[in-house]
């Protein structure tokens, strides 16, 4: 079993930045694959980006690339998503979510969510 629990949102001006937590338990953090979602109000859950168990390879939706980074620190079961030049329209509830099953831009093949932390970019 692994609980996650992110932290970090809040309320931005547009080109800021925040970077959004996600605290594990659980022992067998390191074995995991881990990836960010994002669902704002009225649209469908989104892929964000993801990064593999030892952190050596990242991925990124289009339409963060560039802007976004992900990274973990497998020694404190964490794994962290650091957003810059933030706009309007990444207005969102961020979810963090382990273990794929293969595909590791499709939600529903994750086995284990967070409960979100709200991230809200004024214009």
């Amino acid at each position: 079993q692994l609980q996650l629990v992110e932290s970090g949102g809040g309320v931005v001006q547009a080109g800021g930045s925040l970077r959004l937590s996600c605290a594990a338990s659980g022992r067998l953090f390191s074995s995991y694959w881990m990836g960010w979602f994002r669902q704002a109000p009225g649209k469908e859950r989104e892929f964000v980006a993801g990064i593999s168990w030892r952190g050596d390879s990242t991925y990124y939706a289009e339409s963060v690339k560039g802007r976004f980074t992900i990274s973990r620190d497998n020694a404190e079961n964490t794994v962290y998503l650091q957003m810059n030049s933030l706009k309007p329209e990444d207005t969102a509830v961020y979810y963090c979510a382990a273990d794929p099953t293969v595909d590791y831009t499709d939600g529903d093949q994750y086995d284990y969510w967070g409960q979100g932390t709200q991230v809200t970019v004024s214009s």
